[in-house]
């Protein structure tokens, strides 16, 4: 205590000194601590003060954002929800969206079937069987880390050349969700992986404690808290299966019409169109912009629902891991 007086109060530029204050030497350390203790706890106040309108400028101002995103795609689209936008067929009249709602469900539905459980695997393994710390794990994470960081259009190059041009697969429903199913992968794997570090290691001990043996720890104890987590990557990973474009295009294509699942498995390789390249269609044309933010609307909405349903899922599934 005596050196942290000596510190703080040698710091102090504005205390009395001994001689003008009649003091003995501990009596002014007393004073000259207390007077630098005033003199920080003020700073603290200003930047602390600071910081927080720092923050709720930034809250503020993203609420304001969103705010007027939402409402101009909502003024401007809204009233262009006409029945025939909605109608099965696509066609140059009615250039309905339809289809490509219909393509945007099965797309997304695709590639989260293949990336969700190779990314909530790869970071089981990482979390729970890997060495923690090892060489392997940081390749791993750095690896994942860089392909989070790769620009969509190169995502789509490369499905391009390997799955439409090397498979021969040809610009198709399964060549867009493979290809987006290998660009959200990171993201699963990573928000997984960080979920499953939260957990704190007495669930696993625990676990183990009562004779359980490590897969049964992991699927019992773990994973059921750290199902918010996951749900929270895997809604990441729908939006932007959703509001994908750039990938799609070059794997896809742009054809507007509901592949023709009555065949079996040849409508996975029927070219087909999301809502948000059937946006990126129309707004090139130029010729049908009402129809676009109508488009935008419904994709709007479409987003929201399935976060909320994402959100009420992970709220029943974590409420059901604590009732057991």
């Amino acid at each position: 205590m005596t050196t942290r007086k000596l510190t703080i109060a040698y710091e102090s530029a504005d205390a009395p000194s001994a001689s003008s204050a009649g003091l003995d030497t501990d009596d002014r350390l007393d004073a000259l601590y207390r007077a630098a203790e005033a003199r920080h706890g003020k700073t603290r106040r200003i930047v602390s003060a600071l910081l927080r309108w720092i923050v709720y400028a930034g809250a503020v101002a993203t609420s304001l954002v969103l705010a007027f995103i939402v409402g101009y795609i909502l003024v401007n689209g809204a009233p262009y929800l006409t029945p025939s936008l909605f109608e099965w067929e696509y066609n140059s009249t009615n250039v309905s969206l339809m289809p490509a709602l219909v393509n945007t469900l099965v797309m997304a539905g695709l590639s989260l079937l293949m990336a969700v459980p190779a990314g909530v695997g790869s970071a089981i393994y990482l979390v729970e069987y890997a060495k923690r710390g090892s060489r392997f794990v940081q390749i791993v994470r750095t690896t994942t880390e860089t392909l989070q960081g790769i620009p969509t259009i190169i995502y789509g190059l490369f499905g391009l050349l390997f799955f439409v041009t090397a498979l021969q697969w040809g610009l198709s429903l399964l060549a867009g969700a493979c290809t987006l199913a290998i660009m959200v992968l990171p993201v699963v794997m990573r928000t997984t992986e960080e979920a499953l570090l939260a957990v704190p290691d007495a669930y696993r001990e625990g676990g183990f404690g009562l004779g359980a043996g490590r897969l049964r720890t992991v699927f019992r104890c773990v994973l059921p808290s750290a199902v918010p987590g996951i749900l929270g990557g895997v809604i990441l990973a729908l939006g932007r299966c959703v509001g994908e474009v750039a990938a799609l295009v070059f794997t896809a294509g742009s054809i507007a019409a509901i592949p023709n699942f009555a065949e079996g498995a040849a409508a996975l390789f029927d070219s087909t169109r999301t809502l948000a390249v059937h946006m990126y269609v129309l707004s090139s044309e130029g010729l049908h912009v009402n129809e676009t933010y109508a488009t935008a609307v419904v994709l709007l909405v479409m987003v929201v629902l399935l976060n909320l349903m994402a959100t009420f899922a992970a709220k029943k599934m974590n409420k059901g891991g604590n009732d057991d």
